[in-house]
């Protein structure tokens, strides 16, 4: 512990006290206390006199209080002022007893047996709360890459059923990540964009087809145009896809936790929606069509396009991204191909890293 007086002889009846039973330094001023407090040995309890030269105890322990590093150490005044009043402005200040002089062998052992005691419950508690918080935080992160990966997997599964790739997730997901922040940069979406909206959406994403897994398989890998009655089928997969994760989510009275579950649901449903109402399953238009939904429309038309499909081959980027800009107010929302525009170059990058050997070869080109 620190001792603090400017008198010699006050330090020496304090230390003849304590030193038997304690590790003791001393200071003769403030200052001098204000330095050895943060340094090593670091002290666990200060005695303080409030009456020095220069710098006051009530000083000193504004600024120990203002410190960081200091703000928690506790502080017994011991001091010739003995008024009621005296006592409650050190109270007041932070200090947590208050010893008069002259002082008491007895009293003094006790009150510092006391706050020893104190501290090292408040000390032993706070180490305990930081491991908690620690495994907490632990425990989340894990249970945050096993979320992701079981999304991942069931995206997957209904990719795989489509002949799609894994890739094609990743690129999707990627496209609506650079669309939502480039959309949270204007002032009519700053407010729903946030960080954690745009990593809901991101979340989200992979599974936008999931309804593909109920669309039969000769209807699904028909390599020929559908009919008109097969392709009535083949839009089911949007309601499938929603209808799907209402299921497994509908029991569930934690919404906040499930809140991407629910975003997924908006996209795996209006991800075919059109700006002007053309689309399907409800033919919603404009701004009736999911924020999330909006975006997965360009991201998911672009990778179709860039990609090979038994129908057509794999279109280069500028192709692709002059087909998006013409359906700008028809097939998308006009601030969603603003977006993707001022970002094409993002959008390419995405495709190269995450590009498939065979498919987007002509997209490199």
């Amino acid at each position: 512990m620190l001792l603090v007086d400017d008198t010699p002889e006050n330090l020496t009846v304090l230390g003849e006290i304590l030193m038997p039973h304690y590790r003791v330094r001393v200071a003769s001023s403030g200052q001098r206390a204000l330095t050895a407090v943060v340094s090593d040995p670091r002290p666990d309890l200060v005695l303080l006199d409030v009456m020095m030269p220069e710098m006051d105890g009530y000083e000193v322990i504004r600024r120990l209080r203002q410190n960081p590093a200091t703000r928690e150490l506790p502080v017994i005044f011991v001091t010739a002022l003995d008024s009621t009043e005296d006592e409650a402005h050190g109270l007041e200040l932070g200090a947590v007893d208050y010893i008069t002089k002259p002082v008491r062998p007895a009293i003094v052992l006790a009150r510092v047996r006391g706050q020893l005691e104190l501290k090292e419950a408040r000390d032993r508690m706070r180490d305990q709360n930081l491991w908690l918080e620690s495994e907490i935080a632990r425990r989340m992160r894990q249970n945050q890459v096993v979320q992701d990966v079981s999304m991942r997997a069931l995206a997957s599964l209904a990719e795989a059923r489509d002949d799609e790739t894994g890739n094609h997730i990743l690129r999707t997901q990627s496209y609506v990540n650079v669309l939502a922040r480039a959309l949270a940069a204007l002032p009519r979406y700053a407010d729903t964009l946030t960080p954690a909206r745009i990593e809901t959406y991101t979340k989200a994403a992979p599974l936008h087809d999931i309804g593909k897994v109920a669309i039969p398989d000769h209807i699904l890998h028909k390599p020929g145009k559908h009919t008109p009655d097969e392709w009535e089928i083949m839009k089911t997969h949007a309601q499938q896809g929603a209808d799907a994760i209402w299921r497994a989510i509908s029991d569930q009275d934690e919404r906040e936790a499930l809140d991407f579950l629910y975003i997924a649901m908006d996209i795996a449903r209006c991800h075919h929606e059109k700006w002007d109402g053309s689309g399907y399953p409800e033919g919603l238009a404009g701004e009736a069509i999911p924020l999330p939904a909006r975006l997965m429309a360009l991201a998911d038309v672009f990778d179709a396009l860039i990609s090979k499909r038994v129908y057509k081959p794999a279109f280069p980027i500028e192709k692709a991204a002059d087909i998006i800009v013409q359906g700008r107010g028809q097939h998308f929302d006009p601030d969603v191909v603003d977006a993707f525009i001022a970002n094409i170059d993002e959008f390419a990058a995405i495709a190269a890293r995450y590009a498939d050997l065979a498919e987007h070869q002509a997209a490199s080109a």
